[in-house]
């Protein structure tokens, strides 16, 4: 820790000093964060033993409906407030972490949108949370460059970029870096505290307002947690209230049954929902985990036609549009293959096929993972939704059932998929540990949801004795043959590159969580433990 931070009573800076700390974490900023904390720390630890106690339930066998107890919120005929100028358009929108190049590169993009991601794609170490907000200070202040000291390239802002959203971490993550009378702060509240405390008055003043992503909610009283938070930070510095406006993704399978009431909550601080695909297929193997019932097939074979995500797909345009609202669509995380025309021909039908239907059913707006996709997917929204936005389609030819969205896939289980689960689970963990949360792997653009259904499968396949498509028994034997090939393949490939690597200790934390006798919620929970221990 710096001496130029006066750091207040109450609050530990744990993390090593990082380059930035001093512009980031002043004085008044830890002021501020530590009020979010001490407000807020004791509804948010209720509603993670909430969780603790309908993850109980889903185990002995319920299984989730829609909720008796708002159905009249659900009947009643309300609107979320106006959407913003600046965002009623939203067809295009990319994501991605938040290193400076990164973030310089995204505004440019061409797309309608950036998502800064403080979630999913970012490893959460103490140097890419400081950098980070650095970063995005520097951003809206249009200030931000880069000099690539690989390629002596100057990287600057254009004259028109895209409209920045911010995504926090989930309810779920602590940032053990900084504590609060002795405890870790929420990871949430750290990303949004931060963010919002430094930029915005001076995203007001500029014409536009601080706009957020909201991960990982399972039901609308965490919804309601965050709308209180808005409510707290506005009046701190003085802003109006509904400043902020916040999209959430509907990334799990128990908000799918809430979304209606999520926006009902944020009614005051609401830009609509989002499919947050690879997550909510995640969700669903988790919360069913124990059901014999419920296992999944490969999950390549697992895609947006599949009937339990077209019905969610559909059930939210639908719920966004009554509502006023966009309905924002899911991420294409295809990168474009330079070396091979024909198998990039292929992926880009794919991407194609994938946003028109979006744009067909009524989205308003999808997400891409790469530059090279936007282009692809503004012409289809441009060509299905010559307006800004689509809320007039209210989809009332929509009728989803609950037994339509715990509808299980069918397929088959294969030793291609099995292998896929295993390297892809290995490979990205062994980034995440290196501080990469993003990362290319064989031509997709993939973050923690990917290697979440990775390890979830895998998991999921042994405890109910699930078999390959060739008769063999998915069992801890099979599972740990399978890993050691594949971790000699990909170590073998890192030592070819002359790089140094994480696999052993990826391995360690992969079998960890495929071999634990209670399914594990989360494997950046584990992996950050991690982190903090080597940091320490």
């Amino acid at each position: 820790m710096t001496e130029a931070i006066r750091v207040p009573k109450g609050v530990e800076i744990c993390g090593a000093a990082a380059p930035e700390q001093e512009r980031v974490l002043t004085t008044a900023a830890l002021v501020f964060l530590a009020a979010l904390e001490r407000e807020f720390r004791p509804v948010l630890h209720r509603l993670m033993v909430h969780r603790e106690t309908i993850r109980e339930r889903l185990a002995a066998g319920w299984k989730p409906e829609f909720l008796t107890e708002t159905q009249a919120i659900r009947d009643a005929d309300w609107r979320v407030a106006p959407i913003p100028r600046d965002i009623q358009d939203r067809r295009t929108e990319i994501t991605g972490p938040v290193d400076r190049k990164m973030v310089i590169n995204a505004l440019n993009s061409g797309a309608s949108v950036y998502m800064a991601d403080f979630e999913d794609a970012s490893t959460p170490t103490w140097a890419n949370l400081i950098d980070g907000q650095a970063n995005l200070i520097d951003a809206v202040r249009r200030t931000i460059t880069f000099d690539d000291p690989d390629t002596g390239r100057h990287y600057r802002l254009n004259d028109r970029t895209a409209v920045l959203f911010v995504r926090p971490r989930g309810w779920h993550l602590p940032e053990h870096h900084l504590l609060v009378d002795g405890e870790p702060m929420s990871g949430a509240l750290f990303d949004f505290g931060l963010f919002f405390f430094h930029n915005a008055a001076e995203l007001v003043a500029t014409g536009t307002a601080p706009y957020f992503y909201l991960p990982k909610i399972e039901n609308h009283l965490e919804a309601r947690l965050w709308n209180e938070v808005f409510v707290h930070a506005q009046a701190a510095l003085d802003l109006p209230n509904g400043t902020v406006r916040a999209t959430v993704l509907i990334e799990t399978i128990l908000a799918a049954f809430e979304m209606d009431e999520i926006l009902w909550e944020l009614r005051d601080h609401s830009a609509g929902l989002n499919c947050g695909r690879w997550d909510y297929i995640f969700s669903f193997i988790k919360k069913f985990a124990e059901d014999p019932g419920a296992v999944m097939p490969d999950r390549a074979q697992v895609t947006m036609t599949s009937h339990f995500l077209r019905s969610y797909s559909q059930l939210l345009i639908k719920t966004c549009h009554r509502r006023e609202v966009h309905a924002m669509g899911g991420m294409a995380a295809q990168i474009p293959i330079r070396d091979d025309s024909a198998a990039n021909a292929e992926a880009m039908e794919k991407v194609q096929a994938d946003k028109r239907r979006e744009a067909t059913d009524g989205h308003d707006g999808t997400w891409v993972a790469h530059p090279g996709l936007i282009a692809i997917a503004k012409e289809i929204f441009d060509s299905e939704m010559p307006r800004p936005n689509q809320i007039e389609r209210k989809r009332q030819d929509v009728q989803v059932s609950a037994s339509d969205l715990v509808n299980v896939p069918s397929g088959t289980i294969t030793e291609s998929g099995l292998r896929q689960n295993v390297n892809v689970g290995l490979g990205y963990i062994e980034a995440w540990l290196r501080g990469i949360g993003c990362v290319p792997l064989y031509n997709l653009m993939e973050d923690a949801a990917t290697a979440e259904i990775c390890r979830a499968q895998l998991w999921q396949w042994m405890r109910h004795g699930a078999s390959l498509s060739d008769g063999r028994l998915i069992d801890a034997e099979l599972c740990r043959g399978v890993l050691r090939e594949e971790l000699n393949k990909l170590q073998r490939a890192a030592a070819e590159a002359g790089r140094e690597a994480r696999y052993e200790d990826a391995a360690r934390l992969f079998v960890e969580l495929v071999e634990a006798p209670v399914f594990p919620e989360f494997l950046t929970v584990p992996a950050y433990k991690i982190l903090t221990a080597e940091g320490r």
